[in-house]
């Protein structure tokens, strides 16, 4: 990890812009899940104790650059503030009276939070005058939210070309596992991905099929690789217009030594919950029904695969997840490797909540808060918020 962190730099009563990722759930007016605060704590505390004045901005939702009195980060900072216990004010906008008056009202210490970013239109398009207005703010940036690094936002890239820009604690052991994983791992090292397409997993899968020892692919896009193989896949999810890619990928000299599918898959006639299921051979779908989970048969194979890796890493959940009675066999596959010895990193969203409901959370050595992040850095794609950070070696305490 060759960016700066908070550890490179005098913070001591600077003012700092701290950009987080607590793009979390919010149900009645509340915190759904708190994992994403909670994992950047130890930035905050940290600035906290070294007495910085700590401007946390973040988004929640996609509110299109418009005001949405639901999308107030308000429920953020008062779960935030209980927390740390205290108190976490919230300006009523992001670069306006009502956030100057914040800032200008920090002392040593104290933490206080803008309003959702994404009000602002400028935010998403990088706009030159709002990455201005929120570094009048302050001394220093630091990103700790490796979520939303994929993105050349205005208060992620943009700002951090006009103030000393480090990483926070959160950010800095995302880039350190997940390049450790790409970089040095411990072998064997057993990759499972997940999801609805192929296309928005190609990039990672040609990438790191060419690093791992087995990849195992499941949920939807393992249908638009049957087709490739030449098997009917009933009504199942499948990308026409990437089954020739499918098939390039299976005709790489190597690949089906590596690439792993599905042995046997469950079926259903609708995505519903108390819809009647079977399980049938990947090759066997019937034409009136719909691939919507993996199978026993491929949970044992992934399990088995995990019992003799050295590291493992996850991304994207094997089935419908959304429907419970889809979501058993990416759920059997997270307790398996909770059981395993090898170091184990999982993505987050809906795979992070499959490893909670599993119980196993705790078992599993590194969970990303990235999603699109994730994907992209295990892609091998340059992430422009990390990109913006200054290395550890030009910067001085």
């Amino acid at each position: 990890m060759t960016k700066a962190t908070i550890d490179d730099i005098d913070i001591s009563g600077k003012r700092v812009l701290l950009r987080v990722d607590f793009n979390v759930p919010l149900r009645h007016g509340r915190v759904g899940d708190d994992r994403r605060i909670s994992e950047a704590l130890p930035t905050v505390n940290a600035l906290r104790e070294r007495g910085a004045r700590t401007i946390i901005v973040t988004h929640i939702g996609r509110p299109g650059g418009r005001v949405d009195a639901s999308l107030s980060v308000q429920p953020i900072a008062d779960r935030l503030g209980e927390l740390l216990g205290v108190d976490v004010p919230v300006a009523r906008d992001v670069v306006g009276p009502s956030a100057q008056a914040l800032v200008d009202a920090l002392a040593d210490g104290d933490v206080a939070m803008l309003e959702n970013v994404r009000f602002e239109a400028g935010e998403e398009r990088n706009d030159p005058a709002l990455a201005q207005r929120l570094a009048s703010f302050a001394d220093v940036v630091v990103n700790d939210a490796f979520g939303t690094a994929h993105r050349a936002h205005a208060s992620t890239e943009g700002v951090a070309h006009l103030l000393p820009a480090v990483a926070g604690y959160l950010m800095a052991r995302e880039l350190e596992v997940l390049g450790g994983v790409l970089g040095d791992p411990r072998r064997p090292l057993v990759a499972v991905l997940g999801g609805a397409k192929i296309s928005t997993k190609l990039g990672v899968l040609t990438n790191l099929l060419n690093r791992v020892d087995s990849l195992h692919v499941g949920g939807a896009m393992a249908c638009t690789f049957f087709r490739a193989k030449g098997a009917a896949t009933g009504r199942s999810l499948v990308e026409e217009d990437k089954v020739q890619m499918a098939r390039d990928i299976l005709d790489v000299p190597g690949a089906t030594a590596q690439l792993r599918l599905p042995f046997d898959v469950v079926v259903a006639a609708e995505a519903t919950d108390g819809a009647g299921t079977e399980v049938v051979s990947w090759d066997a779908i019937p034409d009136d029904l719909m691939v919507v989970d993996v199978g026993p048969q491929t949970v044992a194979a992934i399990a088995a695969d995990f019992r003799d890796a050295g590291t493992v890493i996850w991304n994207g959940p094997l089935g419908i997840y959304e429907v419970d009675a889809f979501a058993r066999g990416t759920r059997a596959v997270a307790k398996a490797l909770g059981e395993s010895d090898a170091f184990s990193v999982v993505g987050g969203g809906d795979l992070g909540a499959a490893v909670d409901d599993s119980g196993v959370a705790d078992s599993i050595d590194f969970i990303s808060t990235g999603g699109g992040a994730t994907l992209e850095f295990l892609e091998g794609c340059t992430l422009p918020g990390v990109a913006a950070l200054r290395d550890r070696e030009t910067v001085a305490k």
